[in-house]
């Protein structure tokens, strides 16, 4: 068997997420429409017959304005250390651009081989893929360039099948059984920020952080308080909406989604909106929440 760790690089919206979820046939990583929807480093673990895949999804690089934000560019480049594979995805659409060759010129002094995913080609003509794969060939050194559909799943047992190639160790680094390293509670705090995320506008889901307090599991329902932690207190009027019409909204359709990681149990979700100003350049804050891996006083 082969078996070896990827990671999966690139700019906000190009993809990452829905990557992940569609090789691993499940969905483990929150998608949204939205920049910067994913914050913290995710693995994902394929098993196959013959191979073990570890995906690392990693938060979208950007120009950071925040603490958070330079966490999440920091959490996502070391992710590129060590790993047997990157994988560098793109919307095709947009194409590679000067954002991206910056990126690029710190990706390639890894040592591990970097593949370009062109994403996106469901809505692409064939002469403007063409024109991405022949600037892509003649202006980088990528080990590998291959153009897929995360979404429809296009080209992806390809990209499975060039990876193993790339993979020289014949050990399992987790349980067969086991598909992702998050647990309970950051799933169900993702899922929350992801119904912010799809039901608010503008600055409001960028500046808004998921908790989870309690569950409590028992035989025929889980009981689960969460706190919704906000940057202002405009945001949270906008959050609990007319008459709580907003939060009732989240609810409903995070209880939805957070049901089936408690095989269809009925959730009772407690949700609580707290303002914590500027809570972005908060180291405190952002180690309590998970976010930053050092020390809190750094």
């Amino acid at each position: 068997m082969r078996s070896g760790f990827v990671a999966i690089i690139g700019r906000p919206n190009a993809g990452k997420s829905t990557l992940i979820n569609s090789l691993l046939g499940q969905k483990i990583a929150i998608t949204t429409y939205k920049a910067q929807t994913t914050r913290n480093a995710i693995i994902g673990i394929l098993n196959e017959d013959d191979s073990q895949i570890v995906f690392i999804d990693t938060p979208g690089i950007h120009s950071p304005t925040t603490a958070l934000g330079t966490y999440m560019n920091k959490e996502a480049m070391a992710q590129a250390m060590g790993v047997d594979v990157i994988y560098y995805i793109v919307d095709g659409n947009k194409g590679l651009q000067n954002e991206d060759r910056e990126i690029l010129e710190k990706v390639f002094g890894y040592e591990a081989p970097v593949f370009l995913l062109l994403n996106k080609i469901d809505d692409m003509s064939d002469d403007l893929l063409i024109q991405r794969l022949n600037y892509a060939g003649s202006n980088f050194d990528f080990a590998e360039i291959i153009p897929i559909s995360a979404l429809k799943k296009d080209n992806l047992d390809e990209l499975l099948e060039t990876t193993k190639k790339y993979l020289k160790d014949d050990v399992m680094y987790y349980p067969q059984d086991m598909i992702t390293n998050v647990n309970r509670e950051f799933q169900i705090a993702e899922i929350i920020r992801e119904k912010i995320i799809l039901n608010t506008k503008e600055e409001v889901p960028h500046l808004v952080a998921c908790r989870v307090d309690q569950i409590n599991e028992k035989t025929s329902r889980v009981q689960i308080e969460a706190t919704i932690i906000c940057n202002k207190k405009s945001h949270k009027g906008i959050i609990i909406g007319r008459n709580g019409s907003m939060l009732k909204r989240i609810n409903d359709q995070a209880s939805t989604d957070i049901s089936k990681l408690f095989d269809g149990k009925r959730i009772i979700l407690s949700l609580y909106v707290k303002v914590e100003e500027d809570w972005l350049n908060s180291q405190k804050q952002l180690f309590d929440l998970g976010y930053f891996s050092g020390d809190k006083d750094e």
